[in-house]
């Protein structure tokens, strides 16, 4: 005979994976491409005074929350008329929408992911209202079995304003030419967009400083663009082996880029590169061509630098991230640590269960494939420039099935040289071996 004290535990789960399935998944919305963290400024870059404001950033701290709605107040200044108007939220408890002046203008899927929205069209000059609204409940909690119940948030929040043809990301690649070289061929790949329907010409400024503050290369380049297209304008710098980032030696450059248009300069912007390859052979990773032993430890993404440090005197030297917001100045504090990471998207759905079958995990339902590509797109570039980001993980405690197996395979389809692996996978092919310990 069952006992009560069994029965109720299994009821409750049942409950519980009954109510994770009743959500069906909505792909999202008026959202921006993904991509990396952008840092724009108002400021040049050899400003004699440091205290001058940013007049291209605003930030949204002051929030009247009722239940899941939060408010706030923000103001568009005549210096954005003409601009892109863009808004960035870092991260959320659950998928949300966003709603300008009284108006829907988009939904995120994804509230694990820092997300970028164009609000240039819904905006007006003066004073607006900007509403978040965080899913209750959540549409995608069978995404990400490791929340526990908790109050509505979310991360920092901030408007940017760019030019009308504006630098959209930033792309780095490094390879060795020839086995041997005491140097390594960097790629900077600057992805420039417009958002006129009519052609327009601005020149990209850029400047590649030395880790010492010495200007290594420096250059400019006219682009023109019609009908609100993107186009990537690339140049290559050499790398010589005393300045690659390493774990030992972290070096870390300065990429600066303008643009300038009608003689008028409209933004810059400030990136931190690390140069290096990295690379497998036999499941053992090469970093700039040499076998790296790697000691790895599962943890949170809110880790601190103190226990970063603790790990380390432990002699672990890599961190596999378990699912979950990313603190934005994760990455780069591992950057400068000097400590290897995995990044892993936000994808847990061992609440589903562990059948294969219909109506289990959704690993293996086809109408959430969607889900599983967004959020391993988004991982990967809020990632992709870091050097200590070594590999990247589709995610955690999720049966294997077909939206992993697709997932995989779109990310193989990147020029990407760095694994991408699924520990859980069993030994199935969609995970790129991987020793460590």
């Amino acid at each position: 005979m069952t006992s009560m004290r069994t029965l109720i535990p299994t009821l409750t789960f049942l409950l519980l994976a009954g109510a994770l399935r009743a959500q069906q998944y909505t792909p999202s919305c008026g959202r921006e491409l993904p991509r990396g963290r952008m840092t724009v400024s108002s400021v040049p870059f050899n400003a004699d005074d440091p205290e001058l404001p940013n007049r291209y950033v605003g930030r949204i701290d002051e929030w009247t929350q009722d239940d899941n709605r939060f408010t706030a107040r923000f103001t568009v200044p005549f210096a954005w008329v003409n601009r892109q108007v863009f808004l960035h939220v870092g991260h959320a408890s659950a998928d949300y929408e966003v709603r300008v002046n009284g108006r829907r203008v988009a939904y995120a899927n994804n509230g694990s992911s820092p997300v970028d929205f164009n609000l240039t069209k819904a905006v007006q000059e003066g004073a607006n209202t900007l509403e978040i609204i965080l899913s209750e409940p959540s549409a995608t909690a069978a995404m990400e079995s490791w929340r526990e119940a908790a109050a509505p948030s979310f991360g920092d929040v901030w408007l940017v304003s760019q030019p009308t043809m504006y630098i959209r990301d930033v792309l780095v690649k490094s390879w060795q030419p020839n086995a041997g070289d005491d140097f390594l061929m960097a790629e900077v790949g600057i992805v420039v967009k417009t958002a006129s329907l009519n052609p327009r010409t601005s020149r990209v400024h850029y400047e590649l400083l030395a880790p010492d503050g010495r200007s290594m290369l420096k250059g400019h380049d006219d682009m023109t663009l019609d009908m609100r297209r993107e186009d990537t304008l690339r140049f290559l710098a050499r790398i010589p082996d005393t300045l690659q980032w390493s774990a030992a030696r972290p070096l870390r450059w300065t990429l600066r880029l303008t643009t300038q248009h009608e003689g008028r300069y409209d933004e810059y912007l400030e990136f931190r590169p690390g140069f290096r390859t990295v690379g497998t052979a036999d499941g053992r990773m090469l970093l700039n061509g040499k076998p790296v032993m790697l000691r790895g430890h599962e943890v949170g993404p809110g880790i601190s630098a103190e226990e970063i440090a603790g790990l380390r005197s432990q002699g672990y030297n890599m961190l596999h991230l378990l699912p979950g917001p990313v603190p934005e100045a994760f990455y780069d504090m591992c950057d400068s640590l000097g400590v290897y990471v995995i990044a892993t998207a936000p994808v847990d759905t061992h609440k589903s269960g562990s059948s294969r079958r219909r109506g289990g995990n959704l690993s293996n339902d086809p109408s959430w494939q969607g889900a599983f590509f967004e959020r391993a797109d988004d991982s990967y570039h809020t990632a992709k420039r870091h050097p200590s980001v070594i590999a990247f993980s589709l995610g955690r405690r999720s049966e294997n099935g077909i939206n992993l197996y697709e997932t995989y395979l779109r990310m193989k389809r990147l020029d990407e040289s760095r694994p991408f692996v699924y520990p859980d996978a069993a030994g199935e092919w969609n995970s790129d071996r991987v020793l460590w310990r």
